[in-house]
């Protein structure tokens, strides 16, 4: 039983491609008698024919590798092209601020020295974690 025209049909009224195009395997007797349009229509209507929704593609495998290839060897560009000035600045500085507000909050550090240890990370003046932690270890000891 060849049913390539009433595929094609109902592929052209459901508007999808032939491949979508499914049949009940149980009412190919009725597909079979039917060879007009509007047969095929009420077929699709009653839910014999349909058509099969569209698979789409996994990013899982991509997803998997947006890590990796990252090592020195891998590396195209300087490295102001892979990650600009301001953006390595702006991360660092949040850093110092982060540890500065949690050293306030210990009581590490008093209200006074974290405003001027604050202006110090947006000046440029203190630049690395351990450079900050130094820093707030001699002025702790000045203030004892």
């Amino acid at each position: 039983m060849n049913l390539t025209a009433q595929k094609q049909i109902a592929a052209k009224i459901l508007k999808v491609g032939v491949n979508r195009v499914k049949f009940d395997p149980e009412s190919l007797d009725r597909i079979s008698e039917a060879i007009t349009r509007e047969s095929i229509r009420n077929l699709i209507k009653s839910g014999v024919i349909w058509a099969e929704p569209i698979k789409g593609i996994s990013r899982a495998r991509v997803r998997a590798r947006a890590g990796k290839r990252q090592n020195v060897g891998s590396r195209k560009g300087a490295k102001g092209a892979r990650q600009g000035k301001k953006r390595r600045w702006v991360i660092k500085v949040r850093a110092l601020r982060r540890y500065l507000k949690l050293a306030k909050e210990r009581g590490e550090i008093s209200g006074d020295l974290f405003d001027k240890l604050y202006t110090h990370i947006k000046g440029g003046r203190i630049k690395t974690l351990k450079q900050l932690k130094e820093v707030i270890k001699q002025e702790g000891k000045i203030g004892e």
